[in-house]
């Protein structure tokens, strides 16, 4: 277009599209400004709404603190950091509008404190409140932009976003979550978010908020960021109080519970038991009174009770128990109510039995002890737990089996000793008590029946007598699990008149024996005799004579 002359009506209508593009421009820049000032307005009064909701829940955090300290204190210091930590940093976020104020304003403090902050009353209270609609340069941005975001990561914005990171730290660990967690905001540059311009290209979080934004966005996304912060203290706070109220008193349904450590008493011991309420709290200290003997706590009784202060929450009750047979008491429970911070009390009454000491020693399968063998035995006294009785025997072993029963073992009996004696104690508190002793007969363990194929005599098949090849000895009617091994036996018969007989070691038929029963006639007799066996306490029997004819 170079040196194209225009007419005077041509510059005359280029001259009026500039004027109408530049009045456009200044319509669509006032009704932002408007909506930056509705939103800022807006922000600031949930703000303070919410500072008071806040408020309310710390009134009460420190009712429930004086109430029970040593309950209460763990979380109300936890909720008085976050407290500190939220007000500096919203404190540290007001000064941070103040400066961008005063910078772009250039005015001094004064100024700025006369020109731009008015009293006004929101909840009930008396609030300072930045009235941006007063503000000449709110639609500017050179000096915030130089003030919050400069090159190589310089101006406040990046001191704001640390401090941010920090607080979110704080509330994160206090609410035991991750650090990816969303329900908390205050995210700048954490791992995951990423922010770009209207070009697509990547900023840092404090270039998306600040860089060449006005005034009136950087206060509005200040108070944003503040209100943020009030959100994040009133989650961890309300995390805080809850982790007390889990463990409170509930007192629309509560009734005692008494816990005794036996109902069983020895004579001359302790009755012990806990007492304590349905809803426990280990950081109580219930008063309890309690009058033995007795069914019910009334008004007449009530001054003879003993009084006993408990301590985590639990009441350990003691009585003697010198006196054999039932036995009963009764009581109450007292406790402040934090509802109503008034005394409440909730009766109980429980009985158990003195006893004398007894102690039960019984064989499991025979009423005697038997040499050689393992002879299992149970042993237990009523009222005490297996593994506080300690056990003895005064002749042979007595030990633990794996199923939690004893095995007696008596290998040789001792000369002129019939009887042998199993002894007990257990320890009962502090003390070892004597349960007693009782007394066993000592046997050997009955001889075997010697028996081919079942049977000690009689008539047999001849292929049945060859099919069994062995004497076997028997253990009739005797629980024990154990064997007797034949040694040696003599075989004998008559052969065309004449007795033949054989000596054999072992149990078993040898290859003669077998060839003499091969050819034995009907209505021949067999006869083993002299039938040696060992059993398994070392000794050798002579076990009974089997006579067997041939069928």
């Amino acid at each position: 277009m170079a040196g194209y002359k225009e007419t005077p009506r041509q510059k005359m209508i280029a001259m009026m599209y500039l004027v109408l593009t530049a009045l456009l421009a200044l319509n669509v820049s006032k009704e932002i400004l408007e909506a930056f000032l509705v939103v800022n307005e807006s922000m600031e009064s949930t703000n303070e709404s919410l500072s008071a909701r806040i408020e309310g829940r710390y009134a009460k955090f420190d009712q429930q603190y004086k109430m029970n300290k040593d309950k209460v204190e763990p979380y109300w210091q936890k909720a008085q950091t976050i407290r500190t930590q939220s007000n500096d940093l919203i404190a540290y976020i007001d000064q941070l509008k103040f400066e961008l104020v005063k910078v772009s304003e250039r005015k001094t403090d004064a100024e700025v404190k006369a020109l731009f902050y008015k009293d006004t009353i929101i909840n009930g209270k008396p609030a300072s409140m930045l009235m941006l609609s007063e503000v000449e340069t709110k639609d500017k941005y050179n000096a915030t932009t130089n003030y919050l975001v400069r090159p190589n990561n310089k101006g406040e914005a990046y001191e704001l976003s640390a401090r941010m990171k920090s607080f979110r730290g704080t509330v994160l660990t206090t609410m035991n979550l991750p650090e990816t967690d969303t329900k908390i905001g205050l995210f700048t540059n954490e791992e995951g978010h990423t922010y770009r311009d209207a070009d697509g290209q990547k900023q840092n979080w404090e270039q998306h908020n600040f860089y060449r934004t006005i005034l009136a966005a950087d206060v509005t996304i200040l108070n944003k960021i503040i209100g943020e912060v009030k959100s994040a203290e009133y989650n961890a706070i309300n995390y805080l109080y809850g982790s007390v109220s889990e463990k409170d008193y509930k007192f629309d349904n509560v009734s005692a519970r008494v816990i005794p450590r036996s109902t069983y008493v020895l004579k001359g011991e302790k009755y012990e038991a806990e007492i304590l309420v349905a809803a426990f709290d280990s950081k109580s200290k219930p008063d309890v009174r309690v009058l033995n003997g007795a069914d019910k706590l009334t008004d007449k009784n009530i001054g003879r009770a003993k009084l006993i202060t408990g301590e985590a929450g639990v009441v350990k009750l003691e009585f003697p128990a010198n006196k054999e047979g039932p036995q009963k008491y009764a009581g109450q429970i007292e406790m402040i109510d934090p509802a109503t911070n008034q005394t409440v009390s909730y009766p109980f009454s429980g009985g158990y039995i003195v006893a004398p000491p007894a102690l039960i020693v019984a064989p499991l399968k025979m009423n005697v002890f038997y040499i050689g063998v393992d002879n299992p035995v149970a042993i237990s006294s009523p009222g005490l737990a297996d593994e506080s009785i300690k056990s003895s025997i005064d002749v042979g072993t007595l030990k633990k089996g794996k199923d939690g029963d004893w095995v007696v073992r008596i290998n040789k009996k001792p000369k002129g000793v019939s009887k042998v004696y199993i002894s007990a104690s257990a320890k009962v508190g502090d003390k070892d008590l004597s349960l007693g002793k009782k007394e066993f007969r000592i046997k050997r363990v009955p001889d075997p029946t010697a028996e081919i194929a079942g049977q000690t005599g009689g008539q047999m098949d001849k292929n049945t007598l060859l099919a069994a090849a062995a004497i076997i000895p028997n253990m009739k009617d005797f629980e024990f699990d154990l064997y007797f091994e034949v040694t040696s036996y003599t075989f004998a018969t008559i052969v065309n008149g004449d007795w033949l007989p054989k000596n054999v070691r072992g149990n078993r038929f040898t290859g003669e024996i077998n060839s003499i029963i091969k050819s034995g006639k009907r209505k021949q007799k067999f006869f083993f005799e002299n039938i040696q066996a060992k059993g398994p306490d070392g000794t050798t029997r002579v076990l009974n004579p089997i006579n067997l004819e041939i069928r």
